[in-house]
């Protein structure tokens, strides 16, 4: 009875998720609607911003309270990181909360490579049953926002609306500027889906190849490791290894070399008083670790 639970717990919810596959199938519509400047623009715009929302709020803010904030501003940034349609804060901190409880030590660990295959640990994990609710008493700091309950809720609400945006976005491109061949179509396919596809596929390198590749500076007892490329790609979540060794910095980098678009912004909001109060590593123990 176990075993036949357990299977039913890992069965991966295909028909549920079809319409995430179709997010990427329809990126082959670029071959119809073509390109032009402004939608490429558009979808490394939409990649960049929200890459940082997902990273230094989905991430840095609700998965490990590195800095502090109102509860405002809390909800915004909770509203802003589903606009990159990876759930909701609350679903997407408690299950990044057992990554570092059982990383790599167990198969708990829903990311590690050491435990799953290539497929589960990039993607496949949260297609299964057992991951489309989470446990609770992971972020009982968070539950008790009635907002954030609110927008778990209505989840793809903000991931829906940016359809319209780039949609209209395109419209009025176009309507201003006919000579650089911008449509409504091909923002939306652009700026939506293929920027919305390789934001998810940039995230989840995080989750394996992180835990494969790179070098490791510290003893963390995981597979957990710093690699360049993959910082670039996240805007410094490549930083694998130091975080490991230290989750509650807001910066993940440790020296200057080590690039941390994520953290230069979060500082830019510091200035602005949107947010304080930022954790970083404790200086100077890690100055002989280089």
């Amino acid at each position: 009875m176990t075993a036949t639970i357990q299977a039913q717990d890992n069965k991966i919810e295909w028909l549920k998720y079809s319409p995430y596959f179709l997010l990427h199938l329809g990126c082959l519509s670029v071959f119809w609607v073509g390109w032009s400047v402004p939608a490429i623009l558009l979808a490394i715009a939409l990649y960049l911003i929200r890459m940082f929302f997902v990273t230094g709020f989905g991430h840095r803010y609700f998965s490990h309270r590195a800095f502090k904030t109102s509860r405002g501003a809390q909800f915004i940034f909770a509203w802003l990181f589903c606009t990159a349609g990876q759930r909701s804060p609350l679903w997407w901190a408690a299950h990044h909360r057992d990554h570092h409880r059982y990383s790599d030590q167990q198969p708990e660990d829903i990311h590690s490579p050491h435990h799953h295959n290539l497929w589960i640990s990039h993607m496949g994990w949260f297609m299964r049953r057992r991951y489309q609710s989470y446990p609770h008493q992971n972020v009982q700091d968070l539950r008790r926002y009635p907002e954030l309950i609110w927008l778990e809720n209505n989840e793809l609400l903000p991931f829906f609306l940016l359809m319209p945006f780039c949609f209209f976005l395109g419209e009025g491109i176009q309507s201003l500027n006919p000579a650089l061949g911008t449509s409504g179509l091909q923002c939306l396919v652009w700026g939506y889906l293929i920027s919305t596809a390789l934001l998810h596929h940039g995230t989840y390198t995080i989750n394996h190849l992180a835990h494969l590749w790179g070098t490791q500076r510290f003893e963390t007892g995981d597979y957990s490791r710093n690699n360049f490329l993959l910082a670039l790609i996240t805007l410094g979540e490549g930083w694998h290894n130091n975080h490991h060794w230290y989750p509650g910095s807001a910066s993940q980098g440790l020296y200057w070399w080590e690039v941390d678009p994520t953290f230069y912004g979060l500082k830019l909001l510091e200035t602005l008083n949107i947010i304080w109060d930022l954790r970083t590593y404790p200086d100077p123990q890690y100055r002989t670790k280089v």
